[in-house]
């Protein structure tokens, strides 16, 4: 398998994309078990909702895969509506919850945008609708004598 080479650009998002990823496993269990430990939840349930989803898409990331780093962004939109939702609520937690929005940021962008670009270095795409339906009307189509 030949490998294609990215350009810079594709490298910078992959960047953006790896430094939001690691920044958040890396902060979400500081806060949550040492900076303000939740005494009211188990350490089990807090692993479960806070560190658990950052890891499923961990081995794709590993592979460098593109459409792990897509998908990946409808996990970090949890983080994106906890960071706004402790912004909110816990004034206390604020300045926390400002650097997982922009970690959160840092990953939804980064995976967004490295997806897109490395998908096209790789030939990737996502067929249009227009050209689906146009096949299966040439495949349906009885033929002429």
């Amino acid at each position: 398998m030949k490998k294609i080479a990215k350009n810079q650009v594709t490298l910078n998002y992959q960047r953006l994309a790896l430094t939001g990823y690691i920044g958040l496993l890396l902060l979400m269990p500081i806060w949550m078990f040492v900076l303000v430990p939740k005494e009211n939840y188990s350490t089990g349930f807090i692993f479960t909702i806070y560190i658990l989803p950052l890891l499923l898409p961990l081995k794709g990331i590993i592979q460098d895969k593109p459409y792990t780093y897509a998908w990946a962004n409808f996990i970090v939109m949890i983080y994106f509506m906890h960071s706004l939702t402790m912004i909110w609520i816990a004034p206390e937690q604020r300045i926390i919850a400002l650097l997982e929005l922009l970690l959160a940021t840092a990953m939804f962008v980064g995976c967004t945008y490295y997806a897109r670009h490395r998908g096209q270095e790789l030939g990737l795409k996502i067929r249009k609708l227009k050209e689906d339906l146009a096949d299966e009307k040439q495949a349906h189509q009885a033929p002429k004598e």
